[in-house]
């Protein structure tokens, strides 16, 4: 799909002597992204030319005012803002019963003028919430974050045109598909099992026709597995759990992980890593995504790609209704 970024990635892998392994050639997320972000702005204009003063509309819905919650939703904004995507930001109190956000979900299922809706977790209530019953209820023809257990269950069946595939995994498919690497008949591994992530990345990447093991905390031969993959996805929650020498050399590994670990070095005393670690990882892998500035940034983009293919389709049906 970014034939472009699939080539700079390519050619900027560094020629090796043959005596010894070539470092690992670098994944960004934030080239790809910006990459996606110009060819979802053009389709937005393209939109607009062909249905004069239409534009996607997306609306993220915040319980509470967490501010980890407050800085993606700025990010993902802030993607909104650029692409032409027409965002807005419902933000309920902390107060809110889970009865009161279903009532706004449903109302905004109702509105034929948005075309997306996330609902930002986790739900900061002083009132316990089902967070499952509220994805559920966004309908899956608005559900951008593909986390509905509709949209999970087409993937889950392979409709993978059929459904919005969740942001984070979708996001790794797409770095490894600059790589250049195809997975037809890989070895993949995948690292955690959650719905949003370690899941769904795994019929993504069985869809895909890679040969696909998920690992988790019960798995007890981890270094055995993770050694066995060409294709590595690693979305466990532990800072650089997973170690260079478990590695198969030459492997694609994605890093999903955003880890805080002590750092005397930096202002903060903190810095950011990801569940791989990164200094051994790169001296035998083949490609990897760098923590931050790896998945991170994809993760937006394939939100808003979702966004302008609701609205695509919205005016698709509406087209051929008239």
């Amino acid at each position: 799909m970014l034939s472009s970024a699939a080539a700079a990635l390519r050619l900027g892998a560094p020629a090796c002597p043959l005596s010894r392994r070539c470092l690992a050639t670098i994944i960004s997320g934030n080239k790809t992204s910006r990459l996606l972000r110009d060819r979802l702005k053009a389709d937005v204009e393209e939109m607009k030319s062909l249905f004069s003063g239409f534009r996607p509309a997306l609306v993220i819905l915040q319980v509470g005012d967490r501010d980890d919650s407050n800085l993606y939703i700025s990010a993902k904004m802030k993607a909104a803002a650029e692409i032409g995507i027409d965002a807005k930001h419902v933000r309920l109190p902390s107060s809110a019963t889970q009865e009161e956000v279903l009532l706004n979900i449903l109302s905004i299922n109702e509105d034929q003028s948005v075309h997306g809706l996330i609902v930002q977790l986790p739900l900061d209530s002083v009132h316990h919430i089902d967070s499952e019953c509220i994805t559920n209820t966004v309908s899956a023809d608005k559900d951008v974050d593909g986390l509905s257990c509709i949209n999970a269950g087409r993937l889950s069946r392979g409709d993978l045109d059929a459904c919005f595939l969740p942001c984070t995994p979708s996001g790794c498919l797409e770095l490894i598909r600059q790589t250049g690497v195809s997975l037809e008949g890989k070895q993949a591994v995948v690292i955690g099992r959650s719905k949003i992530v370690g899941a769904p990345m795994h019929d993504l990447l069985l869809w895909n026709h890679a040969t696909v093991t998920t690992c988790h905390s019960k798995t007890p031969d981890l270094p055995e597995q993770v050694g066995r993959a060409d294709i590595l996805v690693v979305g466990a929650g532990r800072a650089e759990m997973v170690r260079g020498e478990w590695l198969k050399e030459g492997a694609v590994v994605i890093d999903c992980g955003i880890n805080q670990v002590p750092d005397c070095t930096r202002a903060s005393g903190k810095r950011v890593v990801g569940d791989v670690h990164y200094a051994s990882a790169h001296q035998r892998a083949g490609f990897i995504t760098p923590v931050p500035g790896g998945v991170g940034p994809m993760t937006v983009a394939m939100l808003m790609q979702n966004t302008v293919r609701s609205a695509q389709r919205y005016l698709s049906k509406t087209h051929r209704s008239r």
